[in-house]
C-alpha cells in the first residue's frame, strides 16, 4: 500500500526519528510512502499532476531518509493548517469560485475536507500516519470519521495530548529546560536575585512541573491560580535561606494568579489560539513593586523545541512509528499511539472537545509550597501519572 505521513503545528525534536522509522518499517514491507510537507497545507494546497508537486508532496525512501534522525526539526516542514476552518485569505489559488461557493461556511470559513480526502485519493495515498498535537490531529479525527484510514502518533513539548502520558519532544524539552536553569543559577547567584523562568504551557502545566521536578525549584501551573503574595513571601525567604542568596520559580505561560486574569495578544491561529500576554514580566514588575529585590526573566522557549533529541525521545519516537505501522499493516485505523500507565498501547483519537490533558494538581502538586509532589510515588507510572490500581 501507499502511505502518506506528514507533520503539523510546532516542531520538536524527535520528528525525524518518526518519519525515518515509519519509511524503513514501512518499505521493509513492501509499502511505498509518500512524505507530505508543510502538514495539512500539503494536502489542501498541492497542484496534482503527471509529477509529484515538489513544494507539498516529497516520495521517501531510505537513502533520503539514512541520517535524517540525527538531526532536530522535521524534514518535512510543517505549518499550523485547519483544513475545517480556513480563512478566506488562507485558501489556496486552485480553489474556484464555484468551489468556495460550495465550502464556504455559515461563519464565513471555509470546510477543505472533499479538498483533502480528493487529493489523497488522486495521489493514491491508501492510509496516512499523522504526526502532531492535539489540534492537528483534531482534524485527523475529521478525516477518520469521514471514513480515511490513518494512525496518529501525538508530538508536542507540553506533553498535554488526551490519551496519552507521553507525546514526542518532551523529554528533550525538559532536558533542555532543566540545563538551562542550572546554568543560569550562576548569575542569580552572583548577583542575588529572583529568577523567573517562563516555559511553555498554555493549558497545561506539565512541562513547568517536570522542569521543576527535576532542578528543586517552584513552579506556576494554568491549573492552580496561585496567591501573589504568598508566593512573594516563599520566594523571599528562598532568597534569604539560601547561601547564595537567590531564588527562582519556573512559571507556565497560561499561569495565573488569584484575582488577575491576564489576556491575549496577536492575531488567532489557524485553530482559533492567540498568545498569552507575558506572565513572567508581569510577576516581575510585581515582585520588584512589592519588595524592591532585583529579578531576571529568561524565556525558557523556542530553545527546547530546537536541536537534537534526546535518547529517550528518540527511543519513544522510534517506538511510536514502528508500532503505527504495524497497526496500519494489521488493519487498524482511526487510532493513536499512546503511552497508558507507563506502557505502550494505543487509544481513540482526542476528542477536540475534552481540551488539553491537565495536570492532576492533587496528586502531583503542593499547592502551598509552588512544588511537585515527590512523596509516595510507588506505584505511580515514570510519567508522575496515577496507575490502574489506583
Amino acid at each position: 500500500m501507499r502511505i502518506g505521513v506528514l507533520t503539523g503545528g510546532g516542531d520538536v525534536p524527535g520528528l525525524n526519528s518518526v518519519i525515518k522509522s515509519v519509511v524503513y518499517r514501512s518499505t521493509a514491507a513492501g509499502n511505498e510512502v509518500l512524505g507530505i510537507r508543510k502538514g495539512w497545507q500539503g494536502l489542501t494546497h498541492v497542484r496534482l499532476g503527471p509529477t509529484p508537486d515538489p513544494e507539498y508532496i516529497l516520495p521517501l525512501d531510505r537513502e533520503n531518509t539514512r541520517n535524517i534522525d540525527r538531526a532536530g526539526g522535521t524534514m518535512l516542514h510543517t505549518s499550523r493548517t485547519n483544513p475545517k476552518r480556513m480563512r478566506e485569505e488562507r485558501l489556496p489559488e486552485l480553489i474556484t469560485a464555484r468551489d468556495r461557493e460550495r465550502l464556504r461556511q455559515p461563519d464565513g470559513t471555509y470546510d477543505l475536507t472533499p479538498i483533502v480526502i480528493a487529493n489523497l485519493q488522486r495521489l493514491g495515498i491508501e492510509r496516512l500516519v499523522v504526526i502532531g498535537g492535539d489540534d492537528t490531529i483534531s482534524f485527523a479525527r475529521v478525516l477518520s470519521d469521514q471514513g480515511f484510514p490513518q494512525i496518529a502518533i501525538p508530538k508536542t513539548m507540553d506533553n498535554d495530548v488526551q490519551g496519552t502520558e507521553y507525546c514526542v519532544g518532551f523529554s528533550t524539552a525538559i532536558t533542555r529546560a532543566k540545563e538551562l536553569v542550572d546554568r543560569q543559577r550562576t548569575t542569580l547567584g552572583s548577583h542575588e536575585r529572583i529568577g523567573i523562568f517562563r516555559i511553555f504551557g498554555r493549558d497545561a502545566g506539565f512541562s513547568a512541573l517536570h522542569t521543576a521536578y527535576v532542578t528543586s525549584g517552584r513552579c506556576l501551573l494554568p491549573e492552580a491560580p496561585f496567591d501573589l503574595a504568598h508566593l512573594i513571601d516563599v520566594l523571599v525567604e528562598d532568597k534569604r535561606s539560601n547561601p547564595s542568596h537567590y531564588a527562582f520559580v519556573i512559571a507556565a505561560e497560561g499561569a495565573k494568579w488569584t484575582g488577575l486574569t491576564l489576556g491575549e495578544v496577536g492575531e488567532p491561529d489557524a485553530y482559533g489560539h492567540r498568545k498569552k500576554q507575558d506572565v513572567a514580566d508581569a510577576l516581575a514588575d510585581q515582585i520588584h513593586h512589592r519588595t524592591g529585590e532585583d529579578v531576571i526573566v529568561s524565556q525558557l522557549t523556542y530553545d527546547l523545541r530546537s536541536g537534537n533529541p534526546d535518547a529517550f525521545d528518540q527511543m519513544v519516537a522510534t517506538t511510536f512509528a514502528n508500532i503505527a505501522v504495524d497497526l496500519l499493516e494489521a488493519g487498524v485505523s482511526g487510532r493513536m499511539v499512546a503511552v497508558q500507565h507507563g506502557t505502550y498501547t494505543h487509544t481513540d483519537l482526542p476528542d477536540p472537545a475534552l481540551g488539553a490533558r491537565t495536570v492532576d494538581v492533587e496528586r502531583q502538586y503542593d499547592l502551598d509550597r509552588f512544588r511537585p509532589r515527590y512523596t509516595a510515588r510507588l506505584g505511580y507510572s515514570l510519567f508522575l501519572e496515577g496507575t490502574p490500581t489506583d
